[in-house]
């Protein structure tokens, strides 16, 4: 009898095991796995027609962020930046602050501060999509860009130019919220 019980208890024990295994896994498949992510509205500044989205997704190589804007010039380059603050209220979107710049390197002339993303370009019809990888930026933690402004310029970033954050007026800001 020793014998049977210790067997149906292992039976039991296996049973369990591969029931808690299944339901683990099932939690993994039903949640999946969670990108943290973001977004923003662009929306123009006084005398700008440009409008569109930029969406923020972190992944292990960096933060990728795609943009679909539209009301742009043909055929031009400009200045996608994050910026300090998470305010578009000023005509200009000068509220938004200096471009986003958590690093010391910020001081060292010709350094690449963290807020400047790239350059995008328009096509022919005004409109640019794409996206750019940022891998000195995130969603959380001292780097994040989360309810910081994005910022699309009327200047490209010029990579010898100090500062680089010469990048003309701004043609549309958005603040940018996790979702």
């Amino acid at each position: 009898m020793g014998k049977r019980n210790d067997r149906q208890t292992g039976y039991a024990c296996v049973v369990l095991a591969v029931a808690g295994g299944v339901l683990l896994g099932g939690c993994t498949s039903f949640m999946g796995q969670q990108d943290k992510r973001a977004t923003a509205q662009l929306s123009p500044t006084m005398g700008n027609q440009v409008r569109g989205t930029v969406s923020f997704v972190e992944r292990s190589d960096g933060v990728q962020v795609s943009y679909n804007v539209a009301g742009l010039p043909p055929n031009s380059d400009h200045a996608l930046q994050v910026h300090e603050r998470g305010d578009c209220n000023a005509a200009d979107a000068s509220s938004a602050g200096p471009v986003f710049a958590p690093a010391s390197a910020r001081l060292k002339p010709g350094a690449r501060v963290e807020g400047d993303l790239g350059n995008i370009r328009a096509d022919s019809n005004g409109v640019a999509t794409g996206f750019i990888v940022a891998p000195d930026v995130s969603l959380d933690g001292v780097r994040s860009v989360i309810q910081r402004a994005v910022l699309l310029h009327h200047d490209p970033i010029d990579p010898y130019a100090y500062p680089q954050r010469a990048t003309g007026l701004a043609l549309a800001c958005g603040v940018i919220h996790a979702q």
